[in-house]
């Protein structure tokens, strides 16, 4: 093979490629011995089929396979061999080719820039952590105390009240008839909260523990039993207990009735929660800060074919009008991502960054717990589609660089404490609410500039809440 580099136009390179006839011809002989032991033909022992006889019968369809075996095997090689990154498919184009002829190409590449990473084990970033002040612990531990349910039994002849806790049985009729699901044991409700049936917590104000008393209630539209749908109900009750509700002693006991070893572990491990709520959110801004700091590196040339594939994703769903408007606004964020993308992405591979299958499954399962009630909806879609698998796995690709970057790169670490961190995180949702709103008005005067003069002008729309996270170009898994 013989391969010469030639019309070198920026990124853009022609790589001729010349494979000699005799060469081509071991191939091909290679290919016709290796189909001669499975071919039967009539008149012939198996393996004993001459190769004009096999030649005269498959020629063409085993000169087109073993063609393409030695396109993909000699492009793939010249590359290599010249040390090119082809950014996109290269484009290939068949000079001379044929039975007992030499083989020539030109194989039309656009080569990925030199990219220069150095500058990465410098960038500077603030990285944020949350001080906690005893006294935010202290709230939230009074917080979960109030939730937690802890009644004690009343004494003898004490009347129920509304937020006790109210143990009976009952037994019910409609019309004096039993029905199925007439009858309950223990049935414990928390006056006031309505939970049973509408208006049958109210009836129960006042009883004593060993009470009777009849309850009258109307069955709702969703009572099993359909004929009885809207009918009153007759429910003969019987009071077992009353327990009224007593402040949760906040101790030892407390903490380890919620899984922690006593109160001094609890207030560390709330502590821990109420930082680890502010901690993606505050790194997901380092990430971004980075992520604007790479955007200043340079790169002499951008691929074209790379920019015009992404001002195509840009311009989905517009007009060719509409397009040809905003290609130099879609033009520069196109160069702005695909830079941001290669830099990441060659960081990368010097780096020797890889997703194992359980990462891109962890970030599966992530998802999944987002979505409660809809997992098979999603494992479904993610099945089905392995492109947007494919995506996934870039995200996690682009998460575990952004990470190594963080690492090596210099910090500048700030202790602040929690009201300055909401301060910090409501500005930055508010300039990316403020970029969206400002996106949004330009993309309504689009439409409306190219809407017929009889057509109402459409009003604008409200800004919809977006993610604090700076959009890049994925970056491919290699």
């Amino acid at each position: 093979m013989k391969v010469t580099v030639e019309n070198k136009k920026g990124l853009n390179k022609d790589l001729k490629i010349f494979i000699d006839k005799e060469t081509m011809n071991s191939y091909l002989d290679e290919k016709y011995e290796e189909i001669k032991g499975s071919v039967n033909l009539k008149g012939f022992r198996p393996g004993k089929v001459p190769k004009e006889i096999l030649k005269r019968q498959f020629g063409k369809a085993v000169f087109g396979e073993v063609l393409d075996k030695v396109l993909k095997e000699t492009s793939a090689k010249a590359l290599e061999e010249n040390k090119i990154k082809p950014a996109g498919q290269p484009k290939l184009d068949l000079k001379t080719y044929g039975e007992d002829k030499d083989l020539e190409y030109v194989l039309s590449v656009t080569e990925l820039p030199k990219v220069e990473i150095k500058s990465l084990e410098n960038i500077k970033f603030n990285e944020y952590t949350v001080k906690i002040e005893e006294s935010e612990t202290d709230k939230r531990i009074k917080e979960i105390a109030k939730k937690q349910p802890n009644f004690k039994e009343v004494s003898a002849g004490t009347k129920a009240k509304k937020g006790d806790l109210v143990s009976l049985d009952y037994k019910a009729t409609v019309d004096e008839k039993d029905f199925k699901g007439s009858e309950g044991k223990n049935t414990q409700l928390t006056l006031g909260k309505d939970l049973f049936l509408k208006g049958f917590d109210d009836q129960l104000i006042g009883v004593k523990k060993d009470d009777e008393k009849i309850v009258e209630a109307t069955l709702p539209e969703n009572f099993p039993e359909k004929e009885l749908v809207n009918k009153k109900a007759k429910f003969n009750c019987k009071i077992l207990s009353v327990k009224q509700s007593e402040e949760v002693k906040i101790d030892n006991d407390f903490a380890k009735n919620l899984g922690a070893k006593d109160l001094k572990d609890l207030k560390t491990l709330i502590s821990k929660q109420i930082n680890d709520e502010y901690k993606n959110s505050l790194d997901q801004l380092s990430k971004n800060q980075i992520l604007k700091e790479i955007e200043k590196i340079k790169i002499d040339e951008v691929p074209e074919n790379l920019v015009e594939e992404e001002i195509k994703i840009l311009s989905q769903g517009m007009s060719a009008e509409e397009a040809k408007k905003n290609k130099k606004n879609f033009e520069n964020k196109a160069k702005i991502r695909i830079k941001t993308g290669l830099i990441l992405n060659e960081f990368g591979e010097k780096n020797q960054i890889k997703v194992t299958e359980q990462e891109v499954q962890a970030e599966v399962q992530k998802q999944l717990r987002m979505m409660p009630g809809q997992e098979k909806m999603v494992m479904d879609f993610y099945q089905k589609n392995p492109s947007a698998l494919a995506s996934l796995r870039g995200t996690v690709y682009e998460e575990k660089i952004l990470n190594l970057i963080k690492e090596k790169g210099k910090a500048n670490k700030k202790e602040i404490s929690k009201d300055e961190a909401e301060k910090i995180l409501k500005e930055a949702h508010k300039h990316e609410h403020d970029h969206g709103q400002e996106e949004e008005k330009q993309d309504t005067k689009k439409k409306s500039s190219t809407a017929s003069d009889k057509e109402k002008k459409p009003a604008t729309k409200k800004a919809k809440s977006k993610p604090m996270v700076k959009k890049t170009k994925k970056v491919s898994k290699k």
